[in-house]
């Protein structure tokens, strides 16, 4: 009998200790992510796919540019579109070694990533994949270098075309590599979607939602101005938002009802927006594509112009509902100008479209509204872009425009 007891006793003892053990791990703190770099993932056309023998037993290093930084970090990977089960037998992040550009990291930074404990990850076919934390502490407005090895080449690739900074690609596994001095460039991104850090708990994620425009179409490549990335290192300049990240989640050629070079914004919505980490709001600038591509190859009906611009507005007020529902702030960016552009050659019908939504969006239905139509157009010609933004092609702005539109967004709309 009192065996029985002291078994009893000694049992009751050893769950306390395992009980005070998960009460005393439960109580440390969680860590508070903060989305600090992002792209949105698209199937690659044609000519930006990568040759599947290139990546047989590859390396391939891509670069990216932070906008917060943080103690920690971790890597989203995406195999969104692939048709196989994607395996990358390693994963590493480091520091670039700035000194050197190019290809080069600073090798006392390199860290393996793992997924699970594990330095190598399956990705399903369909899904993203989170890594585990990663010791490396990044400063804001870095950059932050990312080497994935391919045993086999992807089934179904994944990617960011528009990427607008040159990437590496390297034979066999060298992803701790000082340097790839042999690797073939392409100006594009593969499989990386997103890049978290730990910040403060008041840290929060801005994301922007858009078109070729956002995406940074006419920017400098590798130069880093497209417009979120000034809105970027503006909040980094000030002191209340200087724990926000900003996510450019543009894709060239986007469109909020039909896919075109990427998924339509409705569709993607949820992965690019609600799935980001620590979102406190969206700036959506998208319609524009929309309205080209109505009459880029045959006129249409005045009914045809009043339903394309009903559709919109229902696609905005549907990011309004979804937003809402996860306590996202939502701020509608109006349509810049393009009466210059050569690739829509618009005429007076598209304009009156164009003013119909952007008189929508100025009525009070967002959260707030940036009005990059009144910033952006020729005071002489308003149905056109300034010469001082414009690319040259009549719908793009060039550096000058970006940094216009990315130190125009009011920093209150956002906090």
């Amino acid at each position: 009998m009192r065996l029985s007891v002291m078994k009893v006793l000694f049992c009751a003892a050893i769950g306390l200790v395992v009980t005070g053990q998960i009460r005393a791990q439960t109580a440390q703190p969680a860590l508070h992510w903060v989305g600090s770099w992002a792209a949105s993932q698209q199937i690659p056309e044609t000519g930006n796919l990568l040759d599947p023998e290139l990546m047989r037993d590859a390396t391939l290093r891509q670069i990216v540019h932070l906008s917060v930084g943080g103690s920690q970090l971790r890597v989203r990977l995406s195999n969104a579109f692939g048709t196989q089960p994607l395996h990358l037998t390693s994963v590493h992040v480091a520091r670039p070694a700035e000194a050197a550009g190019g290809s080069a990291i600073d090798s006392a930074s390199d860290r393996v990533v793992t997924f699970h404990g594990a330095s190598d990850v399956t990705i399903p076919a369909g899904a993203e994949y989170l890594s585990d934390s990663v010791a490396l502490p990044v400063a804001a407005l870095s950059n932050l270098v990312i080497s994935i090895h391919y045993g086999e080449p992807p089934m179904g690739e994944t990617g960011h075309p528009g990427s607008r900074t040159t990437s590496y690609v390297a034979h066999g596994d060298v992803v701790s590599a000082a340097s790839l001095p042999d690797a073939k460039t392409v100006d594009h991104w593969y499989q990386v979607s997103g890049v978290d850090v730990v910040g403060p708990n008041k840290g929060a994620t801005v994301v922007t939602l858009g078109d070729s425009i956002t995406d940074g179409h006419g920017a400098t490549t590798n130069g880093n101005d497209r417009w979120p990335d000034v809105l970027a290192a503006r909040m980094q300049a000030e002191k209340s938002t200087r724990m926000m990240g900003v996510l450019n989640e543009g894709i060239g050629g986007n469109r909020l009802l039909l896919d075109g070079l990427g998924p339509n914004a409705l569709a993607r919505f949820d992965r690019d927006v609600l799935a980001q980490t620590a979102v406190r709001a969206v700036i959506v600038l998208e319609g524009v594509n929309d309205l080209g591509t109505l009459t880029r190859d045959q006129d249409v009906s005045a009914e045809a112009h009043a339903a394309l611009a009903g559709r919109i507005e229902a696609a905005y007020t549907q990011m309004l509902e979804r937003a809402h529902a996860h306590g996202i702030r939502v701020i509608g960016a109006t349509i810049l100008p393009y009466g210059g552009s050569k690739y829509y050659h618009p005429g007076a019908e598209n304009e009156a479209d164009r003013q119909a939504i952007n008189a929508w969006i100025r009525a009070g239905h967002f959260d707030g509204v940036v009005d990059f139509d009144q910033l952006m157009r020729d005071p002489a010609h308003p149905d056109r872009l300034s010469p001082a933004y414009d690319s040259g092609d009549g719908l793009h702005p060039g550096p000058a425009g970006y940094k216009a539109m990315g130190e125009a967004i009011p920093l209150g709309l956002l906090k």
